[in-house]
């Protein structure tokens, strides 16, 4: 979805509908579109962090493997 042109495979949709329903498909689908709004309108007027992590990204936690906790390596 955050891509362009905006294409999501009828394959994904199909096992997003395995798990979430109608209602949390909207929701879900609308989250993310508002996260990709944000995303680009801070892009397009040079936003960057606010300081919390180190550089202009928010760090994602790394997963060492099955019952394992993420870490911030």
């Amino acid at each position: 979805m955050t891509q362009t042109p905006v294409e999501v495979a009828d394959a994904l949709f199909a096992k997003l509908r395995e798990k979430f329903g109608d209602a949390q498909l909207v929701e879900l689908t609308a989250t993310l579109a508002w996260e990709n709004y944000r995303a680009r309108f801070d892009h397009a007027f040079g936003v960057e962090s606010e300081g919390f992590t180190q550089g202009s990204h928010c760090a994602l936690p790394i997963h060492s493997g099955p019952g394992r906790e993420p870490s911030l390596e």
